[in-house]
């Protein structure tokens, strides 16, 4: 029996696994391979140690048949493929610049010896570059994607081969590297894990009131299944089929949800179409727009990332996300606006922290959300749009529960006085920093600047 690699990358698990059951249709035994890509692992960075976490946890679900190499994929695929003897290697198609830059490689050197890189499916419920405007364009704006992406739908999940039959020779593989992975809220890692963190967002109620309760970081409203998607523990197809299945998917919580999702692919759509906007601004609008500059901005930058900015909902967020590598996302876009607009920073600079950071960083999201934010995106009202940290926070965490959970300098303060501790006497009695600006005068500041560039 021939034999076909399956090359997991952002696809982690075995269920509703497209490249998996093409490979088994194949009629050939399958070798599944893991490679540690030095380029794509910091020791030091939670996201590194939660993908080796979610490896382990697929290695154990396929009883120890994983097959883990070191290097550069380019080199690594096609040595493996030649030792085995295997003509094809099945992957789950590849949609970010690096990943289509890799396997682009890869297929060419597999092809130098007569074997071929299969593609089949992608991690999400459309293919980006499928959902365009009736003219053959990309969307630019959200709404109209949205509309367009519900209507074009997405296949069922794709069902598990009844039997597969794993390659059964001798092959060398390097061990997982060692560590713990941290995880927001203590979730563990792999597919199981995953799934059963859905079906307890699913059981509990929180898909009915997502639409109520999602923008509230005080309570635990949310599914937090960006972590479990980042590394494709589940497929999105998987959770918009129970979504559509549930006794609440008629309700506006789970057309809210659904939304949610529909962000996470048109963004993954307008890097498709525009891979210079991993780093660089998407609209040029703002090209001349003047930030501050070093050493006065890397003070206020380095008080950001260490959640010491004076404002109570700023630096919770910021301290949850370095000790949890996750933070809310109604946080990450207060905070995101607060190092733009408050403090004149240009985006890249906070979308690579949250990157080192989040457990769920992906570039897609992670950069074009910075970019909605920041006036540089998809947006079509952009910059003049700044969020006040204090209305945020009276208005999303009113009891100020979240803040006294993440600013234990501030416990002592009750109720929603926690927001603005410079209005109380005992406000600064546990070493709470000052305020590093005054949000109203950086906010007039911002707007103009931007003036200054629409003329």
């Amino acid at each position: 029996m021939t034999v076909s690699l399956l090359w997991f990358r952002r696809d982690l698990r075995t269920c509703d696994h497209p490249a998996l059951r093409a490979a088994v249709d194949a009629g050939t035994s399958v070798l599944p391979v893991f490679v540690l890509d030095p380029r794509l692992l910091a020791p030091d960075r939670p996201r590194s140690r939660r993908l080796v976490a979610s490896v382990r946890a697929l290695a154990d679900s396929l009883d120890g048949r994983l097959v883990v190499r070191t290097g550069d994929p380019v080199e690594v695929i096609p040595g493996l493929a030649r030792e085995v003897g295997a003509e094809r290697v099945h992957v789950t198609r590849e949609t970010t610049p690096f990943g289509r830059r890799r396997d682009a490689a890869v297929a060419s050197a597999l092809s130098t010896d007569g074997r071929r890189l299969i593609t089949t499916g992608t991690p999400y419920a459309a293919e980006p570059g499928l959902v365009v405007t009736q003219s053959g364009e990309p969307y630019r704006v959200f709404t109209p994607f949205a509309r367009a992406w519900r209507a074009h739908g997405s296949p069922p999940p794709v069902p598990p081969p009844r039997r597969v039959t794993w390659f059964d020779g001798d092959v060398g593989s390097v061990a997982l590297p060692g560590g713990s992975a941290i995880g927001a809220h203590g979730d563990g890692a792999g597919e199981l894990a995953a799934r059963q963190k859905w079906i307890d967002f699913l059981a509990d109620g929180r898909l009915g009131g997502y639409d109520r309760d999602r923008d509230r970081p005080d309570l635990d409203a949310t599914s937090r299944m960006s972590i479990p998607l980042k590394y494709g523990e589940i497929h999105p197809r998987t959770l918009l089929a129970d979504v559509a299945s549930h006794p609440e998917g008629g309700t506006s919580g789970a057309a809210t949800f659904v939304t949610e999702l529909a962000w996470r692919e048109f963004y993954a759509d307008v890097l498709w179409h525009r891979p210079d906007s991993a780093w660089q601004d998407l609209r040029p609008e703002l090209t001349d727009l003047a930030y501050d500059s070093a050493p006065e901005s890397d003070r206020l930058v380095e008080a950001w990332r260490e959640g010491r900015t004076g404002y109570p909902l700023v630096d919770a967020g910021m301290r949850q996300l370095l000790a949890e590598g996750w933070m809310h996302n109604r946080l990450r876009m207060v905070t995101a606006s607060f190092l733009t607009k408050d403090l004149h920073v240009w985006w890249p600079i906070g979308a690579r922290h949250f990157l080192d950071h989040l457990l769920d960083g992906d570039i897609a999201s992670n950069n074009h959300g910075w970019q909605w934010v920041a006036g540089t995106g998809t947006d079509a009202a952009p910059y003049f749009r700044v969020f006040n940290p204090v209305r945020q926070a009276r208005r999303f965490d009113p009891a100020g529960d979240y803040v006294r959970r993440w600013v234990p300098e501030l416990a002592h303060v009750a109720g929603a006085a926690v927001h603005e501790p410079w209005l109380h006497g005992n406000g600064y009695v546990n070493g709470y920093p000052r305020r590093v600006v005054n949000h109203d005068d950086e906010r007039r500041e911002a707007l103009a600047r931007y003036e200054l560039v629409r003329r």
